[in-house]
């Protein structure tokens, strides 16, 4: 009981600390904040509006009496007298609507002029034997797609949506001129029987133009934060130098035992009654509860600021486990073997730096070779390298045994750290 009240008594005078807060709480969170508006406040919407591509349409095609024949049976329904009337309609459709915004320009000349000076995205130019060459089995039907160089999405767009309705045509010539090699007639009137029992086999007319043409698709927006590139390089970062401060809350914390013993307050609390191995509990204690602290409220603020998704309930405490008792016994370790606290500020600068990015190198090199290595090997030389790797793989989704194992790992960090850190505390 003694030992819970001397335990408590420290972790209040360490959040009184102002100084204790802003490395516990304000750093870690402000470091990542500025990480995740360099990347964008995109990463908690995940959401991203596709803009309508201009394009404007040049038909030329004066069309052709075999085209002509069939005008009535063109693919989605959309009258026609030509095959470039067809074209037309497609883009302008209520359809495409939401991604394409199709006009008129009445020649080659104006079309190319409305790109160059941006004035569209996209110019569509239809020739004049548009018609006539598609109807010839064997003639040439092409359409020329004259673009913004600088751009890539809009021009993507409307490239898709006329690649697929060519192969859609192109399907439909080839199956005409098979017809009429076979049935060896110059009788055209059977144009638009094979054009429908085309489509009608090929299943691509449909009622949506959209769909024929174009696979539209909106993300889950059950998934659309987990899939977000943006939170998956915030996440890690996170939990990095949550850890990283975790360790210095810890070796802070404990310092408190050599500061007393400068104030004389600790050689006095000896004289009581009180056993010192209750003192150095109740000690030890409150670092343990200081880091609990401190690490289950970033795991929580960073849920609700940032969105960060830490992973499956069970594996997230395991690794929170492991990081609390690896860094509050490394806390013990260091400072037993300091004489006074004016060594603190070697260790702090030094020691606690070094390893810290030692054991998070793995994160700030990313997914470049030379950073997996680091992140496999080197980190792993230090125990905030496993805390890392146990976050990480509760993160990833990885199966609760393989959290288990860094958690074992932790656990022999902490027995070597708190063993050594007792036993000179009490030789002292």
């Amino acid at each position: 009981m003694k030992a819970i009240d001397i335990a408590f008594k420290d972790l209040t005078r360490s959040f009184r600390s102002t100084i204790a807060v802003v490395f516990m709480f304000v750093l870690p969170l402000m470091v990542t904040g500025l990480f995740y508006i360099m990347m964008g406040s995109s990463a908690r919407q995940g959401e991203f509006d596709l803009p309508r591509t201009k394009v404007v349409i040049a038909n030329m095609d004066k069309g052709g009496p075999k085209m002509q024949a069939g005008s009535e049976n063109v693919p989605g329904g959309v009258k026609a007298n030509t095959l470039g009337e067809l074209v037309v309609n497609v883009l302008k459709s209520d359809d495409l609507a939401e991604l394409i915004d199709a006009s008129l320009v009445p020649d080659v000349a104006s079309a190319r002029f409305a790109v160059d000076n941006q004035q569209a995205q996209v110019a569509v130019i239809i020739p004049a034997d548009f018609s006539r060459q598609f109807a010839d089995p064997y003639g040439q039907a092409a359409i020329e797609f004259y673009q913004d160089p600088t751009l890539t999405i809009g021009p993507s767009i409307a490239k898709s949506i006329m690649s697929r309705f060519m192969d859609t045509m192109s399907g439909i010539k080839i199956a005409l001129d098979v017809a009429l090699e076979h049935t060896e007639t110059s009788d055209y009137a059977i144009i638009g029987q094979v054009i429908q029992q085309y489509l009608d086999t090929s299943s691509t007319q449909t009622k949506d133009l959209a769909e024929t043409f174009l696979d539209v698709r909106s993300p889950d927006k059950t998934t659309r934060t987990e899939e977000n590139p943006v939170l998956r390089v915030v996440g890690p970062i996170m939990g990095a130098f949550m850890i990283f401060y975790a360790f210095y809350t810890g070796t802070s914390t404990a310092e408190s035992i050599l500061r007393e013993e400068e104030e004389r307050t600790l050689p006095r609390l000896f004289t009581t009654p009180t056993p010192q191995t209750t003192i150095l509990t109740g000690k030890f204690l409150a670092v343990l509860l200081t880091v609990s602290v401190q690490v289950t409220v970033l795991i929580i603020a960073a849920k609700l600021i940032f969105g960060i998704q830490w992973g499956a309930f069970l594996s997230v405490v395991l690794a929170a486990v492991g990081i609390v008792l690896s860094a509050s016994s490394f806390g013990i370790f260091i400072n037993s073997f300091l004489k006074n606290t004016k060594q603190g500020g070697v260790i702090f600068g030094g020691v606690l730096t070094m390893t810290g990015m030692l054991g998070m190198i793995g994160v700030i090199s990313g997914n470049s070779p030379t950073g997996a290595m680091l992140g496999n090997s080197v980190a792993l030389l230090v125990p905030q390298g496993w805390a890392v790797r146990g976050l990480t793989l509760a993160m990833n989704g990885q199966p609760l045994m393989a959290v288990l194992l860094n958690l074992l790992a932790l656990l022999a960090w902490f027995a070597l750290f708190f063993t050594i850190g007792v036993w000179r505390f009490n030789r002292r």
